[in-house]
């Protein structure tokens, strides 16, 4: 199962979120949870996440069982065989995602990472697409892939005998691929199809909100198919072919199709809430969030400085040198830390916060370009600058993240 992380999906890819509350040491934070490192094909770090060799163990097993009865002469050796499976079929959701990456790099969008984890793979592309255009090309290249491979595959089944190994391999490759891509087409989010069908809405309405509402509602009725309808399946089937419905097997049907059932809503409602969360994006202006500030040299007293910004109508105090330089900002934790009656005899120079690099931002910066920024230099607060280089004052994370708090909690239009 592919759950491609464009920025729609929500299926684990780098949405866009608040900035991170400030730290001191300007390092910017380490990415968790990437699994191992794999390799970096086309620049785009590819990780092999803990799940999947659960998965990996479970298709060993299961496809195992299967060798057993078409070539019983393997004996133990068949968990080899299927454990080369188990790689050869996960690489192939490797080249599903890889299409998408190609595809996304193409269109100039950034991709975070690849991930391969539990029941199949994530791009995690970082930014939206310009048209919906190019949301449907980003979206099918990877089920095209799919069935490219499973025709590739099954050219190859017609050079083997059948009933070997090669033979085996080779048409459990063509059939799962097949799978893949068919899944992958169902038209609800977070499948490649739901995008399909957001880009074709959307290139209708004109919106790609109304696209993201029509395919994340189709991705959770398709969720609740997928509940009720595989259990029942397995079940028709078996009885089609007179074989015992065993009750661990209805389980195991049972228990897939939730957490088949589980991902895809999930995925679904994510999807809504990053649409929200990138429609509104736009409204988080440095210019209109930056508090005024005054500028102060370093042995000024704490309260002298704050009577001036009272008198200025200013929130913020930046630390300038004789030449009117700024070279840091006065934290206003900081501030609040000093009881009112030390404040006379405290210069503001022991509670700078000294300017590093990436502190200094644009007033011209918004939305996800704003909060990109700030996650590049974690701080609490942000030298705000004209683009003539002049200050303009102070942005607080504070602010941004009531700002960003704020815009999620707007109804959204359909």
């Amino acid at each position: 199962m592919d759950n491609s992380g464009h920025p729609q999906s929500g299926s684990g890819g780098a949405p866009p979120g608040p900035p991170p509350k400030g730290g001191g040491d300007g390092k910017r934070p380490r990415e968790a949870g990437g699994g191992i490192l794999m390799g970096r094909p086309f620049g785009v770090p590819v990780y092999v996440a803990p799940s999947w060799f659960l998965v990996a163990a479970l298709i060993t097993w299961v496809f195992g069982g299967q060798l057993d009865r078409v070539l019983p002469g393997l004996g133990a050796a068949r968990y080899l065989v299927s454990l080369f499976f188990a790689v050869a079929f996960y690489a192939s959701v490797l080249v599903h995602e890889l299409a998408h990456t190609v595809a996304a790099l193409r269109f100039d969008l950034p991709v975070r990472r690849i991930q391969l984890q539990f029941f199949g793979g994530v791009s995690e592309i970082e930014k939206e697409s310009e048209s919906p255009g190019r949301e449907f090309v980003l979206a099918f290249v990877g089920p095209l892939l799919s069935l490219v491979l499973a025709g590739v595959f099954y050219l190859g089944m017609r050079g083997v005998t059948p009933g070997t190994v090669p033979g085996v391999l080779l048409a459990g490759l063509m059939v799962s691929n097949l799978i893949v891509a068919a899944f992958n087409l169902l038209p609800g989010l977070p499948l490649d199809g739901g995008r399909m069908l957001r880009a074709v809405v959307w290139k209708l309405s004109g919106r790609p909100m109304t696209g993201t509402v029509a395919a994340a509602w189709t991705g959770r009725a398709l969720a609740v198919a997928v509940l009720i309808g595989l259990p029942l399946l397995s079940y028709a089937g078996g009885r089609g072919d007179q074989t015992a419905v065993t009750g661990a097997d209805s389980l195991t049907d049972a228990l897939l199709a939730a957490i088949l059932a589980a991902i895809i809503w999930t995925g679904a409602g994510n999807s809504l809430r990053m649409a929200r969360l990138r429609e509104r994006l736009p409204g988080l202006r440095a210019r209109t969030l930056t508090r005024r500030a005054v500028p102060v040299e370093p042995a000024t007293p704490l309260s002298e400085a704050l009577r001036r910004a009272n008198e200025a109508g200013a929130r913020a105090l930046v630390v300038v040198d004789p030449q009117g330089d700024a070279t840091g900002l006065v934290r206003e934790s900081a501030i609040m830390s000093i009881p009112e009656h030390r404040r006379p005899w405290v210069a503001v120079s022991g509670l700078t916060q000294e300017l590093r690099p990436g502190m200094r931002v644009s007033a011209e910066l918004s939305g996800e370009e704003l909060l990109d920024t700030l996650r590049e230099t974690p701080a609490s607060e942000y030298l705000v600058l004209e683009p003539t280089g002049e200050i303009y004052g102070v942005l607080s994370t504070a602010d941004v993240e009531r700002a960003f708090v704020q815009a999620m909690a707007q109804p959204t239009r359909p």
